[in-house]
């Protein structure tokens, strides 16, 4: 546990405004409580500077003073590597939203870390713009906790990662240095791309406090699909006969089992289940359309030959924009219906797109050796392999899947492993992942992971314990 004396406490208070720091328990409170409640925090001090200088002049304290502190954006991470565990100070940028700059002929947006998700989404859209990165806590999340994960979301088929969505970034030093990597060029071969080290970083290396980011010319509208497999196998070979036939059109093609789908009308009110009746596997389909042409009928044509095939048992499409929100639904409802049912297990992995379903048989074989009766149910973008695959406990023995959660999940991810996928897709290391991170890096890359933590990060103040795995 870390003890900050109460003169330190004093000089971090008089480096923000008189609303920026704040020792109050009620109102610190809700910064310490992950999402899911796994995690639980501590600290001292809760800072909420205004802008970046503010941030600077944080940093340059608790670099002197070797005090840690842990960034926090909009505190929906499900990792815990937002949450101070050891009585760090605790670095909110809330106060830090702005919408700074958008130039729709330039396609791009300059906003503060802490703006939330959808304002940006927004602000493009009334530009006549698309930002694309969506995700579930899009409501809440902040652009400063998206980059410091490198979050993927629903569209990252067509448009990637957010690391792919950056032009550009401030980012606040360890020792309280302003890094101005603003430029926002689309080309700029004059050395490193700095500003990719801080993506994904999860607050580790430098705390970002702006971004500029692409956007997109806006689509007129959206064909979108819910489609019956027959078959979880058939979901690849879906996906890639749709990309084609559309001419790679796809922005997003998400996995859903029956069980989650059951959980989801269970527990979220006013969702409705598109095909009653069917058991198995169904996928998510969306693609933009323009005012030049529709892509419905092209979308339809597609999965009507892919029924004719077998691949597909029956398909409905949306047609209108209630229609789309209310499919979608029932995709973006699924991690809060798990929540709502009880305790869980959640794993974040990817594979290539072949191995998906290898990686679900193989895994769930693994779990029942472990805990007979266990419910595993996978969800996600299978269009870039990113598998969310949880397990509920076995009827009426939710202690005995806590009891297991080590077990259950070293077995998923040595499946993982095996395929040559990652531990983790799109939530980060956190508090979670970041020692069992060894057992799946080689030495090499852990050595580069360490160094540059040390050139960063000499002190190591800035989210110490997350994301390199400790000694």
């Amino acid at each position: 546990m870390h003890n900050v004396s109460s003169d330190i406490i004093d000089r971090l208070r008089g480096a923000v405004d008189a609303g920026g720091a704040t020792t109050d328990a009620a109102e610190i409170s809700p910064h310490l409580k992950e999402w899911r409640n796994r995690w639980f925090g501590q600290t001292p001090l809760l800072l909420k500077p205004a802008d970046t200088a503010a941030v600077a002049r944080i940093l340059a304290i608790c670099n002197e003073t070797r005090t840690p502190v842990v960034p926090q954006g909009g505190n929906t991470g499900l990792v815990g590597g937002q949450i101070p565990t050891q009585g760090e100070i605790l670095l909110s940028l809330e106060r830090m939203n702005k919408i700074r700059a958008i130039s729709p002929d330039d396609n791009m947006i300059t906003v503060e870390a802490g703006a939330i998700l959808e304002k940006v989404q927004d602000a493009a859209d009334a530009a006549d713009r698309l930002f694309p990165l969506s995700l579930a806590a899009e409501g809440s999340c902040t652009i400063g906790g998206n980059i410091a994960t490198n979050a993927g979301g629903i569209n990252v088929l067509r448009y990637g990662m957010t690391r792919d969505l950056v032009l550009g970034i401030e980012v606040v030093l360890a020792d309280g240095r302003i890094l101005d990597l603003m430029r926002s060029l689309r080309k700029d071969n004059t050395g490193y791309d700095l500003k990719q080290v801080f993506i994904g970083a999860e607050g580790t290396l430098g705390i970002v406090t702006a971004a500029t980011l692409k956007l997109f010319p806006k689509p007129s509208g959206y064909a979108v699909a819910y489609a019956a497999l027959s078959s979880v196998e058939d979901a690849v070979d879906l996906l890639n006969r749709t990309q084609g036939a559309t001419g790679n059109l796809v922005t997003a093609f998400e996995l859903l089992p029956r069980s989650g789908l059951d959980l989801v009308l269970k527990h979220i009110d006013g969702t409705i289940d598109p095909l009653p009746g069917h058991g198995g596997w169904s996928v998510l389909i969306e693609m933009p359309t323009s005012s030049a042409f529709d892509t419905t009928t092209i979308l339809e044509d597609a999965l009507a030959t892919a029924v004719e095939d077998g691949l597909v048992v029956d398909a409905v499409f949306a047609k209108n924009e209630r229609d789309r929100e209310a499919l979608w639904r029932l995709r973006e409802t699924m991690p809060e219906a798990q929540r709502l049912d009880g305790p869980s297990i959640s794993n974040d992995i990817a594979v290539r797109l072949g191995d998906i379903p290898r990686l679900i048989a193989n895994a769930y074989a693994a779990i029942e050796k472990v805990l007979p009766g266990c419910r595993p149910f996978s969800f996600g973008h299978v269009g870039d392999g990113n598998i969310h695959l949880a397990v509920r406990a076995p009827e009426g023995q939710a202690d005995a899947l806590l009891s297991a959660r080590s077990e259950i999940e070293a077995v998923i991810l040595n499946e993982v492993d095996r395929l040559g996928g990652s531990i983790s897709a799109e939530h980060g290391l956190g508090l979670a992942k970041n020692d069992i991170n060894a057992r799946y890096k080689s030495e090499a890359e852990l050595d580069l992971m360490r160094a540059l933590k040390t050139v960063f990060d000499p002190n190591n103040i800035l989210n110490p314990g997350k994301l390199i795995p400790r000694d």
